[in-house]
């Protein structure tokens, strides 16, 4: 038998009627909406950890504790209604309607000393921490998958830009290992980010704390957290996680978009560097010879509103009071989810095309012949080789270059008698420097001609990668470590809800 509470029960003395259907329709409506998708698994999980404080508190029975956890479990995305003359639409008072409808008698003290301010707060937090974890997930497959890139053109030739000019021979592997390198590095610190934001607010009550004696420690424990929020008025005033969370996404993206940049250019007819399968290109409605990418404009694009959203969450928060207002709580907030599935479209997007972007070996070879990528190393070899003052050299090596550019040559034509005019104007003796000019425009030399750590180098690309790995699996032991607290913290809930149950029945 159910309790025969009549859906028109007031929810407050305070005020007579219910929210307005225009008030109803575009905020409460929306708000619950939102809430029901992406909250309501933390709000019945904040239900049931404390049902186990009620009862500790000698507050309800066990039996009674049983009763309203099996009432909490069958609720789902279908089960509650918002309706404005029965709850408000507010999800706090749907749940707390829901259980008094579906219990024989609901204990008086249930829901004794409570808040929504605190209630709400940890769910949103809770829903926020999942979402960084979501977030650290896809970024940790992300370098797994630039790692694989990296190894297959660790050797192949492509021209580096400084400036949108051709600079130096690099390669695909070793641009790779710098993106792999940024994404490592922002993982790092979102993972710094999870383990500051964990606290639980839960306790804070509406601002002020709470008049009985909550054991917030264990409550903090059962839901995943390190520990409580120390302070009441921080637990439900402070959204600073959102800024922290949003600003790591938005800085995140600035980077991402100069990526797709950097692809986008290499795509182009004019570079011809990458090819995409067909299934990820795109075609013109009117001119029949283009393939296009489109899929590259639409990440880059999409990074964008990542940072938009972003400067909402910030503009939504600043000048407001430092209490718990609707402002910051919800509408601050809205574009949260947003964000977060906009940045996770954005990873998952990019590790696909990642791996099925081809590298054009032959065009890039071909454009790193074309130009006079060794002027650096020419200038070096000047100074090493022949004595030449280091300012004075790259004098040299930009006469020589002028000049072969001007006659139309290309790099791989030594021209060893100009080079030999142009020290002799200067008093220098370059007798032999033909296999100078060889070694300074061979493109294979001007890899393995920056040795230094982090160099192009294919074995010192190959040094980074295995360090890059290395740190990999550690920051995948960290994700693994929260992830296992998470459930873990879920699962000793309903046990600790289980063995109230068991010693109510068999007492």
């Amino acid at each position: 038998m159910h309790n025969t509470t009549q859906e028109s029960g007031s929810l407050t003395g305070r005020i007579s009627k219910s929210p307005s259907e225009l008030m109803h329709e575009l905020i409460l409506q929306p708000q619950f909406d939102y809430e029901m998708k992406h909250l309501l698994p933390f709000y019945i999980w904040i239900e049931k950890a404390m049902l186990l404080e009620y009862r500790r508190m000698g507050l309800i029975k066990q039996a009674e504790v049983e009763e309203i956890a099996n009432v909490l479990s069958q609720i789902n995305i279908e089960s509650l209604l918002a309706k404005r003359e029965y709850n408000m639409s507010d999800i706090a008072f749907a749940i707390e309607k829901w259980v008094e409808k579906h219990t024989e008698k609901l204990p008086v003290a249930w829901h004794l000393d409570r808040s929504r301010n605190d209630f709400q707060a940890t769910a949103q937090l809770m829903f926020g921490r999942q979402c960084l974890m979501n977030t650290i997930k896809q970024m940790l497959e992300l370098v797994e998958t630039l790692h694989c890139v990296a190894d297959r053109y660790m050797d192949t030739p492509m021209p580096g830009y400084t400036h949108y000019q051709s600079a130096q021979v690099i390669t695909p592997g070793f641009y790779m290992l710098a993106i792999a390198e940024n994404v490592l590095a922002a993982v790092e610190r979102m993972q710094f980010l999870y383990a500051g934001i964990n606290r639980s607010p839960l306790g804070s009550g509406a601002m002020a704390g709470q008049e009985l004696n909550w054991n917030r420690e264990e409550l903090a424990v059962q839901l995943g957290f390190d520990a409580p929020v120390r302070h009441a008025l921080l637990g439900v005033a402070s959204r600073d996680w959102t800024l922290q969370i949003g600003a790591e996404l938005s800085s995140f993206s600035v980077m991402l978009s100069r990526f797709m940049t950097d692809l986008i250019c290499w795509g182009s007819s004019e570079y011809g560097f990458i090819e995409l399968p067909d299934e990820l290109s795109g075609i013109s409605s009117s001119m029949p010879q283009k393939k296009n990418f489109p899929i590259l404009e639409r990440l880059r694009a999409k990074t964008a509103h990542v940072s938009a959203f972003y400067t909402d969450f910030v503009m939504a928060q600043r000048s407001t009071a430092y209490t718990n207002l609707v402002e910051t709580s919800k509408e601050a907030g809205s574009h949260f989810a947003t964000q977060y599935q906009t940045m996770n479209d954005v990873l998952v997007l990019l590790d696909h095309v990642l791996q099925h972007v081809v590298f054009k070996e032959q065009s890039m070879l071909d454009a790193c012949k074309k130009e006079y990528l060794g002027g650096f190393t020419m200038a070096n070899l000047l100074t090493l080789e022949y004595g030449v003052p280091t300012r004075q050299a790259q004098v040299m090596a930009g006469r020589y270059i002028m000049e072969r550019i001007e006659h139309k040559k290309l790099p791989d034509d030594i021209a060893e008698e100009v080079l030999i005019t142009i020290g002799e104007q200067a008093g220098y003796d370059l007798t032999g420097c033909r296999t100078l000019l060889q070694k300074a425009f061979d493109i294979e030399q001007n890899l393995q001609m920056k040795c230094s750590d982090g160099g192009t180098s294919p074995q010192s690309m190959r040094r980074l990668l295995g360090q890059q790995r290395e740190q990999l699996k550690l920051l995948i032991v960290t994700y693994q470590q929260y992830g296992s607290q998470l459930q873990q913290a879920n699962e000793q809930t309903t046990i600790n809800l289980y063995k109230l149950y068991n010693k109510a029945t068999t007492s």
